[in-house]
């Protein structure tokens, strides 16, 4: 094993918490990791694989919006919510580091939601918002996971 493939499996495994912990830009670093790789690595095969690892990634970043919006929408919860709960979420991770982000988002999603419903119908739709949200990590995580399944076969075998 080469120290380019050391250092690019690094990366993608950064990039893979980045997707779990929404701190780090997990798809931009892998899909750079693969970039990277196959710059260094300069085979046809090293170009394939990070061809078809940033396609999935593509994929999974418009499907990751495109689903739980498209739920969210049916559900009636508009965008506005969740624009408030991702400020609420950095600015709760500025106060509370690392938790507050998740803690931040909850808040600005039923603060939005209470607002908008009022208090008997806010927490159904904070819930309806916090599942979209975790579906969009699940799709991402799944796209991660086999770009990073695509660069371990491509490194181990080139």
């Amino acid at each position: 094993m080469e120290t380019v493939d050391v250092v690019a499996g690094l990366v993608v495994l950064v990039g893979l918490v980045g997707v779990v912990v929404p701190v780090l830009p997990g798809g931009l670093l892998i899909g750079l990791a693969l970039l990277g790789w196959a710059l260094a690595v300069g085979t046809g095969q090293a170009w394939l694989v990070a061809v078809l690892g940033g396609a999935i990634l593509l994929v999974g970043a418009v499907v990751k919006y495109a689903v739980p919006g498209r739920r969210m929408q049916q559900q009636g919860v508009p965008g506005r919510t969740l624009a408030a709960g991702a400020v609420l979420g950095v600015i709760g991770f500025f106060v509370i580091p690392v938790i507050g982000l998740p803690i931040g988002f909850v808040g600005g999603i039923y603060l939005s939601e209470l607002q908008r419903l009022g208090p008997d119908r806010a927490w159904p739709a904070t819930k309806v918002a916090l599942r979209a949200v975790g579906l969009a990590v699940l799709i991402e995580l799944s796209a991660a996971v086999l770009a990073t399944l695509v660069f371990v076969v491509g490194a181990a075998t080139t």
